[in-house]
């Protein structure tokens, strides 16, 4: 049997993404390069390995038993390596994290010097979506995990907590004193379908609807923000971090300050089964050293 240590690259690069494309792109060759390669490890091996059509890849019953197999002989190179070259310093290797662009800037970004001065081998890229986008990023395998607070339910996605995320309802003049006031008044929000002012509402014992109106969707919290401090009747609920100096500086009103609204938890989030599981597990460790802001 013929095997080499590319084609296992590669296979071990489809199965974790489940794409051509995006699996080629992991190990920096072509997408018909990529194919060659896959089709030469089925060929050593004398079966199937990946079931694909023209929309999807999967594991065959085969490929799903090799796998594990697969990623020891490549762990065992690795460690190969390191001992060859008689020196304590680990293999250098990337991850690409997905997130935000307002939690990327305040937070994330700012935490990098310290990461790499943890961990010399890894480098971090950074990608700034909205959650829609980086979702679908981390199932075809374009990000290795995700910071977001979304609320998760797929089996195929582990994560682990890294901070509590508080939020706040605000205004800059502070008039919302009553559920009827709202009448008059603006409602600025990230979007239909992932509305923050649920965190509001669903704190409530009378959880119904507020009538405002009028409602403004802005699909971020930094241009949420900015709506408000223009003013003109506009409320919103924001992350506590976030507003924190727009709060103490009295740009921003806390309204129902009696209220306790419902929190949240950013987490790191990758997909189940990530060959570098145990580094992301690392990385969340050493992302909850550093505060939110």
């Amino acid at each position: 049997m013929d095997l080499d240590l590319d084609s296992l690259r590669c296979f071990d690069a489809a199965a974790t993404t489940l794409r051509f494309r995006a699996a080629a792109a992991r190990v920096h060759l072509s997408p018909a390069a990529f194919s060659d390669r896959i089709r030469r490890l089925e060929e050593s091996l004398g079966t199937p390995v990946l079931a694909r059509t023209t929309r999807q890849v999967a594991l065959t019953e085969t490929g799903r038993r090799l796998l594990p197999l697969a990623r020891e002989v490549l762990a065992n190179v690795e460690r190969l390596q390191a001992a060859a070259k008689q020196s304590a310093r680990p293999l250098p290797y990337e991850l690409v994290v997905g997130t935000r662009y307002e939690l990327g800037l305040s937070w994330l970004c700012p935490a990098l010097a310290a990461l790499a001065r943890k961990r010399s081998e890894r480098t971090i890229h950074l990608y700034n979506g909205d959650t829609p986008d980086l979702l679908r990023r981390l199932d075809r395998g374009d990000l290795d995990a995700v910071v977001a607070s979304m609320r998760l339910t797929s089996p195929r996605l582990a994560y682990a907590a890294l901070h509590p995320e508080d939020y706040l309802f605000v205004s800059v003049d502070g008039k919302l004193r009553r559920r009827e006031d709202a009448r008059e008044l603006t409602l600025v929000d990230v979007s239909s379908d992932l509305p923050l002012f649920r965190y509001f509402l669903d704190a409530l014992t009378d959880a119904e609807p507020w009538p405002f109106a009028r409602v403004e969707y802005m699909g971020g919290i930094g241009t949420i923000r900015r709506r408000l401090l223009d003013g003109g009747g506009r409320v919103a609920v924001l992350p506590r971090y976030f507003i924190a100096p727009d709060i103490a500086a009295g740009r921003l009103v806390r309204l129902f300050p009696k209220v306790r609204l419902r929190s949240d938890s950013f987490r790191l989030v990758w997909r189940a089964g990530h060959p570098r599981e145990a580094d992301l597990v690392a990385l969340a460790t050493e992302l909850r050293a550093h505060p939110l802001r």
